[in-house]
């Protein structure tokens, strides 16, 4: 399957919900993490937003499936880029 990288701009002002929801939103992540679904993810420093890496058949599956973010649901989240990306290295810890 391809991969998406995505990328999350956070909305002005939503830090301290974002703080309240963000144990919803890890669980959410940690699941697809473990299905295999989501590769890596996390938030920049800046707090700005945060990059994902999702393995899925096609750009309107990872819409469809950043729908059910509780961030996006809150309205924590001002843009969404998706881009389908080649990995041509894989990083291992």
């Amino acid at each position: 399957m391809p991969l998406f990288a995505v990328e999350y701009t956070y909305a002005a002002g939503s830090d301290a919900g974002r703080d309240e929801v963000r144990p919803q939103h890890r669980a959410w992540l940690g699941e697809l993490h473990e299905a295999g679904t989501v590769r890596t993810s996390g938030p920049y420093p800046d707090g700005s937003g945060a990059l994902f890496i999702i393995d899925t058949e096609s750009a309107v599956a990872v819409h469809d499936l950043l729908k059910q973010d509780p961030f996006g649901k809150a309205g924590f989240v001002s843009d969404i880029r998706v881009n389908e990306w080649v990995c041509v290295f894989e990083w291992r810890s």
